[in-house]
């Protein structure tokens, strides 16, 4: 009967273990789950300006994958993200400072009106412009002058507070670089103004 009793002891001793370790492992995959430098996230969002007018969404389509801390999304969004947790949601309000910055006055610029394409000469056009890697940026007519025009170099959401209403999909350790985020990081500034859209 002692021998039984120290079986059972044992077994149960061994049980004790493997439901501990259990619970470690539970732990750290919770922990892989959360938001934090290094991790590659997907993530579902729509963005909205103050007004609550959507700007965009990914509802419906692709997640947005980018690797936490590497700067790849807007900084105020990245550090609203922080801490979550998979399946979480969260609306993040982020400031011109920690979005695609204020609104530049040297971002106004002037060039010849013999430049600017005719459909391109109206206040509020788009127009598609270099910028100084070669990527197409959108610019904005904002004056038209009697021999220039001004155009606004600035980004779109330049000087806004942006609403970022988000939800967690999936959080992976970092292994190799993702792909472009659709939410691009500051623009650079274009240099010339091309076609329009």
């Amino acid at each position: 009967m002692g021998i039984n009793f120290w079986r059972l002891l044992v077994g149960a001793a061994t049980l004790n273990m493997f439901v501990s370790i259990g619970a470690f492992a539970a732990e750290k995959s919770k922990e892989n789950n959360v938001v934090k430098d290094g991790t590659v996230v997907s993530l579902q969002y729509t963005l909205s300006g103050e007004d609550g007018k959507t700007i965009e969404s990914n509802k419906g389509k692709d997640p947005l994958k980018y690797t936490q801390g590497s700067h790849q999304i807007v900084p105020g969004l990245e550090k609203g993200l922080a801490g979550m947790k998979v399946g979480e949601e969260r609306r993040v309000k982020v400031k011109p400072e920690e979005g695609y910055g204020p609104v530049d006055p040297k971002g106004f610029q002037e060039f010849p009106k013999e430049k600017i394409p005719s459909e391109g000469l109206k206040v509020g056009a788009v127009l598609m412009a270099k910028g100084p890697q070669g990527q197409q940026v959108p610019v904005r007519v904002h004056e038209i002058k009697d021999k220039t025009v001004v155009l606004d170099l600035n980004h779109p959401m330049a000087g806004k507070t942006l609403v970022f209403d988000v939800k967690v999909l999936d959080v992976q350790p970092a292994t190799v670089q993702p792909t472009q985020p659709t939410v691009p990081p500051q623009p650079a500034k274009p240099a010339q103004p091309a076609q329009p859209k």
